[in-house]
């Protein structure tokens, strides 16, 4: 899916201070931080959820207690399954299951992440950040936009947490993905139920628009 570019004035509101702190940069502003990662997140253009915002907030605490410069899709997975319902319920497997992709996200710093330490995701989704910048990845960002116009296209003001999820099981070549390969998830399984509650969810939007009254005569 291409990113949407909006023209001027056309753009998708985008919460204040905490948007800007959560999508912001892992290191002090002043120093490729908050304040020089603002303009990007404005460049999205995206509007998240209270529950969204927060996601990429714990996203971001969880990276600066790595040690790692970026916010990466690993980062984002691990607190979206800690924190929305209906990522969690989309395993096949059920809670051991998410359980055990957890536990495995868990050793990032001591196994499978330390080859990912000081290195910039990018799954060739949009160009690589600038070197010494510390920020999101490129993979998140396009991930951040893909859920965005996921909740547009159901005609959502925000997009919500579960939006993110889809969004990231849908780049095949992320690190999020690459998680859940080493934990054992089957893709093809988990895009069947994801996409079943996808369309559940489409439905929830569609019967919560307000009717037309019927004309008095």
């Amino acid at each position: 899916m291409q990113n949407r570019t909006p023209l001027p004035g056309q753009a998708r509101s985008v919460a204040s201070g905490g948007l800007r702190e959560a999508l912001g940069a892992v290191g002090p502003a002043g120093a490729g931080g908050v304040d020089a990662a603002a303009a990007d997140v404005d460049g999205l253009a995206v509007a998240l959820s209270d529950e969204l915002t927060a996601v990429v907030a714990a996203a971001r605490r969880r990276a600066s207690r790595d040690g790692d410069r970026h916010i990466d899709t690993a980062h984002l997975l691990h607190t979206v399954l800690e924190t929305v319902p209906r990522a969690a319920a989309a395993f096949e497997g059920g809670p051991p299951q998410v359980a055990r992709v957890l536990s495995y996200l868990a050793q990032r710093t001591i196994g499978y992440g330390l080859n990912w330490h000081g290195t910039v995701e990018d799954s060739g989704a949009v160009p690589v950040v600038p070197a010494g910048r510390a920020a999101w990845s490129p993979a998140v960002a396009a991930a951040v936009a893909r859920a965005d116009e996921r909740a547009a296209a159901r005609g959502a003001a925000q997009a919500q947490g579960f939006d993110l999820f889809v969004a990231l099981t849908d780049d095949r070549a992320c690190r999020a993905v690459e998680v859940l390969l080493g934990a054992g998830v089957d893709l093809d399984t988990l895009a069947l139920r994801v996409a079943e509650e996808s369309a559940r969810l489409a439905r929830e939007a569609a019967s919560s628009e307000p009717r037309d009254a019927p004309d008095a005569g």
